[in-house]
């Protein structure tokens, strides 16, 4: 299955730097896998560097805006997410079986192709504050 924001490039002598953009309709779909009101905007530069064994080390930046509901008082509100972030595209099949939580995260790769606008999605997912509340509203019982 492709991924709804795909831009597939090579692992074998990657290009130094990428920039990646969801257009709107990728934007749209993003938003309802992420089950959120909306995505508004979702770019993200990688710099790219070849790894040893044949994975690609990545440094992520991640500009995204999008809309959430709060928790709280149910409103529909927009915010902002930024978010910089290290993974390695490795070959499936190599990925270590033992990681270090210190050691960057390992996205396998079937093939010799890296996706890194699913990297870019996977990102924004877990960038996402799970129990978000609109500028100004406070948590239930006072803090």
């Amino acid at each position: 299955m492709t991924p709804e924001f795909s831009r597939p490039e090579r692992m074998a002598r990657p290009p130094e730097e990428v920039r990646v953009e969801a257009n709107a309709a990728e934007c749209a779909a993003l938003a309802r896998r992420f089950g959120l009101p909306a995505i508004a905007a979702l770019a993200c530069r990688f710099r790219l560097a070849a790894a040893a064994k044949g994975a690609v080390r990545a440094e992520g930046e991640l500009a995204a805006v999008v809309s959430q509901v709060c928790v709280v008082t149910g409103e529909v509100f927009e915010t902002p997410v930024a978010e910089r972030f290290v993974v390695r595209f490795v070959p499936a099949g190599t990925e270590d079986p033992e990681p270090d939580l210190a050691d960057d995260d390992e996205i396998p790769c079937a093939g010799e192709t890296m996706d890194l606008g699913e990297a870019a999605a996977e990102q924004l997912a877990l960038a996402l504050d799970p129990y978000p509340r609109a500028p100004g509203v406070a948590r239930p019982g006072g803090s």
